[in-house]
């Protein structure tokens, strides 16, 4: 597997890194065993304490974790700073509660005392994406490096610089030999890894074919899992909305990190009564992006993160197209050239029978389809071998929440854009993965939740 930085923008190759040969695999393996050990007998206080320090180095370098961000995956640089704050913020989330997210839990029994008590299990292998490069990694690292449990990364191929750059960070920050380990493997490498005795867990964010890869791996081990997978997100508009913030978030949510996003509203449900008013306001929305370099404070829409991901999505464009879908509004003209630029699409007549109909479209290209009433619209959501997110856009906040109720995904969101707080769980059901990132779910995770008895 080759692991190289090509920027997206205008397909020149940056940088190459040299695969990890089996001697540091092993090496890493050993390193990461020895912190766990060593974290047994150390206060989480100071864990917290180094995990501020990455948060720090983090904050005082925005501009440098940016600048690598946009060279490697094509994000625009105002998005890639962003990324860069959020990274920090989860880090600091954790480094101020993660002594009590892991406090002893009494249970009560008859005749006897119990409590429950959280412990670290051993090494981590994370297998991540490239569309959030530093997030992805911290919402797995932070937690488990606060429970003892080192984290070993195996980043996406197209974006390594970022993942030496997460690992600098974690360098410079001065935490402990083993805590946290980048390497440039390949798959087989991987699997050898987790069939590893010193890792006892695997977290991916990915595909769901890569979902079904590595789920198998990790229970052929007898290893916990985690998976955060793909989605078709839903955005449902209902006839009382305030249609003006329903744009104006669709928009962002559906063009944000030009698109690639496994929470970004991919399929726009609208009542048929205000049908019209919301194609009007998206199309006049779209057509304000300006594609171009990431790194050009002028560009608004970034381009994909390489030309294999700008190619696919033509391909996935054109089938639907060929399956019955019409194009409400935007350019098909061949995707030509070195860069990875998709121009934004609206297009409509999605049905079941339509081979895309339930593939997740990794690019600025919305769906758009209309609903009679409130029982249709759920039924239409639930329609898919998915269920990370979705929103709901309503001025009754009460029907809303019974509509959320009824949506079958790991989220939903009411009058805003779906995405990740530090503070809440975040994670799917069905296709969509399962296991929870983030809050306090997070942290236990990849933990022993071990019952102790006495009398």
């Amino acid at each position: 597997m080759a692991y190289k930085v090509i920027n997206p923008f205008d397909g020149k190759l940056i940088r190459e890194f040299p695969n990890a040969t089996d001697s540091e695999v092993e090496r890493a393996l050993d390193e990461a065993h020895e912190f766990y050990m060593d974290a047994k007998h150390q206060p989480i206080l100071e864990r917290e304490k180094n995990l501020k320090k990455v948060a720090d180095e983090l904050r005082a370098n925005v501009e440098y974790y940016a600048k690598v961000l946009t060279i490697n995956m094509g994000k625009l640089y105002k998005e890639s700073k962003q990324e860069v704050i959020k990274t920090a913020q989860f880090a600091e989330y954790y480094s101020k509660n993660g002594s009590s997210f892991l406090k002893s839990q009494p249970y009560e029994i008859p005749d006897n005392y119990s409590y429950v008590e959280y412990d670290s299990i051993g090494a981590i292998m994370a297998v991540e994406p490239w569309n959030f490069p530093y997030m992805q990694v911290m919402r797995v690292f932070a937690p488990n490096y606060l429970i003892g449990n080192p984290v070993i990364l195996k980043h996406a191929s197209i974006v390594p610089g970022a993942a030496q750059a997460f690992e600098e960070a974690i360098i410079k920050a001065n935490l402990p030999k083993g805590a946290f380990k980048n390497l440039f493997v390949s798959y087989d490498q991987v699997n050898k890894i987790i069939s590893d005795r010193r890792v006892q867990g695997v977290a991916l964010t990915g595909s769901e074919q890569a979902g079904k890869i590595l789920a198998s791996e990790a229970g052929k081990n007898l290893k916990k899992s985690t998976m955060e997978l793909g989605g078709t997100d839903v955005l449902i508009v209902l006839d009382d909305a305030d249609i003006k913030l329903a744009v104006k978030n669709a928009v962002s949510a559906r063009l944000g990190n030009a698109g690639q996003a496994c929470t970004s509203a991919k399929r726009f449900i609208v009542n048929q009564k205000v049908y019209g008013e919301f194609i009007d306001g998206i199309i006049s929305e779209f057509s304000k992006r300006v594609s171009g370099d990431p790194l050009d404070l002028k560009t608004t829409l970034a381009p994909l993160s390489s030309k294999a991901a700008q190619i696919k999505l033509k391909e996935q464009v054109d089938a639907a197209i060929a399956g019955g879908s019409q194009i409400i509004w935007g350019d098909t003209t061949e995707v030509d050239g070195s860069d990875a630029i998709f121009n934004p699409l609206i297009i409509s007549g999605m049905t079941p029978n339509n081979p895309m109909y339930d593939q997740e479209l990794f690019g600025p290209v919305a769906q758009i389809l209309p609903f009679k009433d409130d029982v249709e619209a759920v039924k239409m959501a639930n329609y898919s071998n998915y269920g990370l997110g979705g929103a709901i856009y309503s001025t009754d906040l009460e029907r809303a929440q019974n509509l959320a109720s009824h949506i079958e995904t790991g989220m939903v969101a009411i009058n805003q854009i779906m995405t990740s707080h530090a503070e809440i769980p975040f994670g799917g059901i069905k296709k969509s993965g399962y296991g929870r990132e983030l809050s306090d779910l997070g942290i236990k995770e990849f933990a022993n939740a071990k019952t102790i008895l006495y009398r």
